[in-house]
């Protein structure tokens, strides 16, 4: 059984070395120890190598020197199954490895008294002596919190603003002369004819070019001005009478 400072480590060994990676319980940053290679496997290449020559010598020789080169290479073969299970020499070696393995990395680490994580330089807080998570850096809360405040404002403002003043329905003015979409302009896109709203007479309210009749009050609208004082004619919508100047 593998005892570590931190679990919050991964082991790397394969048959044929150990290595091990230990992270930062604050921020998950990681520091990977030298890899050692297995004394077990180098003895196991060699049997392995060993067997196959006797085997090539007994194949030219023949007899008992053939024999022993079978011998020798099932004994490699045996030795490589045993060695898939991961043999008592080789666990040794891996407690080996892993207790120097975090001699060489835990120097990296610092234990907080107040949570017990492992953190990195990065998440140690040297004035207060404690991790970040327990004793946060007073600058960088400052500024997270201040920011934080700032984009709580943008979102408040943000949900007051008026963005848009217009209306969102267009409608197409028909023409009241010719019957055709005349745009949104002053006068029709088709004939040329004005579009601009005659003023009622009677009652003030705003109707549109063509009209005979106000919609408010029924009065009619659609003829000529006369003017009161004179008795000229004017055209619909004349604000003062063209003979005299006075208001119609």
């Amino acid at each position: 059984m593998l005892h570590s400072f931190t679990k919050n480590y991964d082991d790397l060994s394969t048959e044929a070395g150990f290595q091990y990676e230990f992270h930062c319980d604050c921020c998950g940053n990681g520091f990977r120890s030298t890899f050692k290679e297995s004394t077990t496997y180098n003895s196991k290449k060699r049997t392995e190598g060993f067997g196959r020559g006797a085997s090539i010598l007994g194949n030219l020789f023949g007899g008992k020197l053939g024999s022993l080169g079978n011998a020798i290479e099932s004994g490699a073969n045996a030795l490589r199954d045993r060695l898939e299970d991961r043999s008592p020499q080789w666990r040794k070696e891996q407690e080996k490895s892993f207790d120097d393995a975090q001699a060489e990395v835990k120097p990296m680490f610092t234990k907080c008294p107040s949570c017990n994580n492992w953190v990195c330089a990065d998440c140690w807080n040297e004035e207060e002596g404690l991790c970040i998570s327990c004793a946060p850096r007073e600058s960088s809360y400052v500024a997270k919190a201040r920011n934080e405040a700032m984009r709580r404002n943008i979102d408040d403002e943000a949900q007051t603003a008026t963005v848009w003043h217009g209306k969102l329905e267009e409608r197409t003015t028909l023409c009241p002369h010719c019957g055709k979409p005349a745009g949104q302009g002053k006068f029709c896109n088709n004939c040329g004819k004005p579009l601009s709203l005659l003023k009622c007479p009677n009652c003030g309210a705003m109707v549109q070019q063509g009209t005979k009749f106000c919609s408010e009050c029924g009065a009619p609208v659609g003829g000529k001005a006369i003017c009161p004082n004179c008795g000229k004619e004017n055209e619909p919508g004349t604000k003062f009478c063209g003979e005299c100047g006075t208001k119609l």
